[in-house]
């Protein structure tokens, strides 16, 4: 109430000019763009305002800011001393604490609004106490809170629809279903709620048929159903047709909801409940995944990509899995959700031995922010992503730093770590490394496991103590799963010795064949037989094809996959099979292009084997425009300004430049010197791809047309949309909404003459950018301004804003 009397006064006893742009700040808030507002009383925070007006703007700054679902700002700007303790500042704050999922913050501030009698924001705090009690396990003290609210007329029915929750969660079924017979919902809303209750009930009771039902009949009839209790309701509904075997029955109702709303902020969550369907024992189908992921909607666009991805590996194509999650890499918008998808990718590339590209994907996927869970992954798959790489040294400390944080990958990473450090040629810090891992209790298996990497270790590196580490380990593990690893390392030693012990390293395969081989020692073993065919005496070239044929089959993931295929396109060269190898070598280079083997493959790919648009029609125009030029009459400029039309079109950007500021520099009229101005702009707008610089140049240039007193509504409405676009390019979408807006403003102006074209472009984009960051109610409000402005497109408009209200439930209070 003291917030309210604040702004009341203080808009009374402002200057006139001063409270004109108060309400000009506001405005925007009122209408439902609050995105617009907080671009407005930022601009007023930043003017130095009286001390006595600070406050109110810091609070209608926040409110805005939470209402423009960024509750992170709006915490920052509402815990100002000055202003922090106010009643409706205190209700503000518990409301962005609950946004961001801190409820032990959030529940005092509840508290102490909703023990304030005369607060009118009291009933709302004690809901949201409710809420917070709930959400930190306190059923009993919510379901105290719940009765308590209960008491006032207008939030009986929503308490105790509350309260039933609370029941079915303690799964007290027959508790539930009483209370629920004596509520009596008013609204549309609370109706279908208490029809979701009571569908909630019977599932738990076991009569899921009769659930299912009642279901879907709030699927069926959505209207009242708020956006949440939908959500729920599908999840409802699958969960009750999987539980029954029927998944196919229960895709259909979520991929009915991804179809109809593409850009829901909740896509994350019902992909997975869908991919959990699809991964259910049934009759696989991609039909909508495959479908989705070529659509341009997002982000429906990049989940459907990354689910498709988990289908084909299900499916076991996983070529096709990694075309998918390539396009996801390039195409994703910032979707923290995509994160683990993007993680995802990164452990096929790394298993193809694409280190670097690892890291890059890596990094993609760190500055969408994942959660701390995710984050420890993506920390882990680093740290081997560098070690492979030959970064031993960053390998180790990005181990060791994922070591110091309780994960399941603590004791991995330390393992990691240590063989990383003796990498780096770092004994001693290694050896430090050991002790850690075994003060923290490692089990034998990971220690056996650690003596086995460092003796593979050397081995790699071709120490002379990488044959007594071996046969070491192979005494004191005898029975270790990884056994036939040392064996297969030894064989390759043998093979590798001067002169090749050839028999010693066939026995030494033999071993491992009898030592239950791990996928690692077939895939080495296998590599190995076809380098020892090769240095027979007698060597059988159709032999050693054989073998590399059948590595390449049988071990589709194996890093060693470029060796192999080199050696087998080598092998049909040697043979005069040209055909055979320029095949084998082509598909190395497709499959290797960005490392060393590309070149040299696709050289012997060439020795083994053995377009343009013409523009005469518009190099005619350019002449006829230039002799218009020379006659130095009246269209001589216009002539000027279309010459540098066609240079554009010839993709000579720099020559049309030149003749636009040949225009400007001249004494052309007002009209042909704006078209060169907004002509040069234009091209600077398509030059900033390349530098983005040149969308500020083009800003200044738009700015100058804009503002011009004595041009047109069609320039200036024009200029400022293209300054929107600028502003977008810049990543400044708050600036680039506000901008657009000013167009909407100027053209609701009763003294200034109507122009539709950039006024729709402008007022369609604004929504556009609204929608994307899924502020459906600030897009309707723009969509409302559109439809009843009377123009050509107000139909279209009217048409945007019923499929918005309908399709994101803005019935909702």
């Amino acid at each position: 109430m003291k917030l309210l009397l604040l702004i009341l006064i203080l808009i009374l006893l402002r200057p006139a000019g001063r409270a004109d742009e108060l309400q000009h700040a506001l405005q925007p808030l009122e209408e439902g763009i609050p995105q617009v507002a907080v671009v407005r009383l930022r601009a007023l925070l930043t003017q130095n305002p009286p001390p006595a007006e600070r406050p109110l703007l810091q609070t209608k700054l926040g409110q805005a800011l939470l209402a423009a679902e960024q509750p992170n700002e709006a915490l920052t700007v509402l815990s100002d001393p000055a202003i922090k303790d106010l009643s409706q500042v205190l209700f503000f704050r518990a409301q962005a604490l609950a946004k961001l999922s801190r409820w032990s913050e959030a529940l005092p501030l509840y508290q102490q609004v909703a023990h304030d009698g005369a607060a009118p924001l009291r009933q709302q705090a004690l809901f949201g106490q409710a809420e917070a009690e709930r959400a930190l396990g306190h059923s009993p003290q919510a379901q105290q809170t719940l009765t308590q609210l209960a008491r006032e007329n207008r939030w009986r029915a929503p308490a105790r629809l509350r309260a039933i929750e609370l029941l079915l969660e303690r799964r007290d079924t027959e508790g539930a279903r009483r209370l629920l017979e004596a509520t009596n919902p008013r609204t549309m809303m609370d109706r279908k709620a208490g029809r979701f209750l009571r569908a909630s009930i019977e599932a738990q009771a076991g009569a899921r048929e009769r659930a299912v039902e009642l279901f879907a009949s709030i699927l069926r009839s959505p209207e009242g159903a708020t956006h949440s209790l939908l959500l729920a309701t599908l999840f409802a509904i699958a969960e009750a047709h999987l539980e029954m075997g029927r998944p196919g029955a229960g895709d259909d109702y979520l991929e009915d909801f991804i179809e109809r709303y593409p850009a829901n902020r909740q896509l994350p969550i019902i992909f997975a409940k869908l991919d959990q369907l699809y991964a259910a024992p049934r009759k696989q189908t991609r039909h909508e995944l495959g479908r989705w992921s070529n659509e341009p909607a997002q982000p429906r666009r990049s989940l459907a990509q990354w689910y498709l991805a988990r289908a084909e590996i299900r499916a076991g194509r996983r070529e096709a899995a990694l075309l998918a999650l390539e396009r996801l890499h390039r195409e994703h918008p910032p979707l923290p959700a995509l994160a683990e998808g993007l993680i995802d990718y990164a452990e096929l590339t790394l298993q193809d031995g694409r280190f670097e590209e690892t890291l890059a994907i890596l990094e993609s996927a760190r500055a969408l922010r994942p959660a701390p869970p995710l984050l420890d992954r993506l920390n882990a798959l680093a740290g081997r992503s560098h070690y492979e790489a030959k970064h031993f040294s960053v390998a180790a400390k990005t181990f060791e730093q994922a070591a110091q944080i309780d994960s399941p990958f603590a004791h991995a990473a330390l393992f990691n770590a240590s063989l990383a450090w003796l990498q780096a040629g770092e004994a001693e810090k290694a050896a430090a490394t050991d002790e850690q891992l075994q003060q923290r209790g490692a089990d034998p298996a990971l220690q056996g496991d650690l003596a086995l990497e460092q003796a593979l270790t050397q081995a790699t590196a071709k120490s002379e103590g990488a044959r007594p580490a071996l046969q070491q380990y192979l005494r004191d593990f005898p029975k270790h799963p990884r056994a036939s690893e040392a064996w297969v390392a030894l064989a390759e030693l043998a093979f590798h010795s001067t002169p090749p012990q050839l028999e010693e390293a066939r026995k030494n395969l033999a071993r491992a064949a009898e030592s239950q081989p791990t996928p690692l020692a077939s895939e080495r073993a296998d590599y190995l037989k076809i380098w020892f065919e090769e240095a027979a005496p007698d060597v059988d070239p159709a032999r050693v094809i054989t073998l590399a044929t059948q590595f390449l089959q049988q071990h589709t993931t194996s890093s060693l996959l470029p060796e192999v295929r080199m050696k087998l396109a080598e092998t049909y060269y040697r043979r005069q099979d040209f055909a055979s190898a320029q095949t084998q070598f082509e598909i190395l280079a497709q499959r290797n292009a960005d490392t060393h083997l590309a070149e040299k493959a696709q050289f012997f790919a060439a020795q083994s084997a053995m377009q343009s648009m013409g523009a005469d029609s518009l190099d005619r125009a350019l002449v006829l425009f230039d002799e218009v030029v020379k006659k130095n009459g009246e269209l001589k400029w216009a002539a000027r300004n279309e010459q540098a039309v066609i240079e554009r079109r010839l993709g000579k950007p720099e020559d049309a430049l030149t003749l636009y500021d040949e225009v400007l520099r001249g004494n052309a009229r007002p009209a042909e010197q704006r078209e060169a101005l907004c002509g040069k702009g234009d091209i600077l707008y398509e030059m900033g791809a390349a530098d983005p610089e040149n969308y500020r140049r083009a800003m200044e240039l738009y700015d100058q047309l804009a503002a011009q007193k004595d041009a047109t509504a069609h320039w200036r409405n024009q200029a400022l949309f293209k300054k929107g676009m600028c502003l977008e390019q810049l990543q400044q979408p708050a600036e680039a909404l506000a901008t657009f807006y000013r167009v909407l403003e100027e053209e609701t102006r009763p003294d200034r003459p109507r122009e539709f074209f950039w006024f729709y472009k402008a007022g369609f984009n604004a929504a556009r950018l609204l929608e994307e960051g899924s502020q459906w109610r600030p897009a309707a409000a723009i969509y409302e301004k559109l439809a009843f402005a009377g123009g050509g497109r107000s139909e279209e408009a009217k048409s945007r804003l019923n499929r918005l209200r309908l399709e994101h439930f803005l019935w909702e209070q």
